[in-house]
């Protein structure tokens, strides 16, 4: 019995060092469903973009006021003066985003995977952070100027960032 997985393991890397595996690796940039300038200063204001992926391009200026963007994603998207007021983002994620100068007032960004993101100069008064996930740094940035509670969640901003 001993002999016969000794053979079969035998047997098996041999066949693995002749016939190897080709590696392969995904990449979230081929599943993009929008792409280019065109998206810049676009108006998706109370557009329901539940699930939509946005990868390397440049959203600046764009407005999403109040659209629900719930498990959307950001990856490697230049978010320079986008405006998130009261967007749900719940769910989503944000790689590698650029939000500077962004509005993300009374925004809900509960369970959010927002790493490797920064966030320059960006209003989030009223915004609602519940277990989203953030790089320390750039949490301790938020807090300088987080305050306010979210209209729709009821949750203060502070808290939500786990602000001290």
């Amino acid at each position: 019995m001993k002999f016969c997985r000794v053979l079969a393991s035998l047997v098996l890397a041999v066949v693995l060092f002749l016939f190897p595996l080709s590696a392969q690796a995904a990449s979230s940039s081929s599943i993009t469903r929008s792409a280019g300038d065109e998206l810049k200063g676009k108006d998706f204001s109370s557009q329901s973009l539940i699930g939509t992926e946005f990868t390397n391009i440049s959203l600046e200026n764009a407005n999403f006021s109040n659209a629900d963007l719930r498990g959307g994603v950001f990856n490697g998207t230049v978010l320079e003066g986008v405006n998130l007021h009261g967007v749900d983002f719940s769910n989503g994620i944000a790689y590698l985003a650029k939000f500077s100068n962004a509005d993300l007032t009374d925004a809900v960004l509960a369970d959010a995977m927002m790493l490797r993101s920064s966030f320059d100069n960006v209003d989030v008064t009223g915004a609602d952070f519940t277990n989203a996930v953030l790089d320390g740094p750039q949490v301790k940035k938020l807090c300088v100027k987080a305050s306010g509670v979210n209209s729709k969640t009821g949750v203060d901003t502070r808290e939500s960032l786990g602000c001290k």
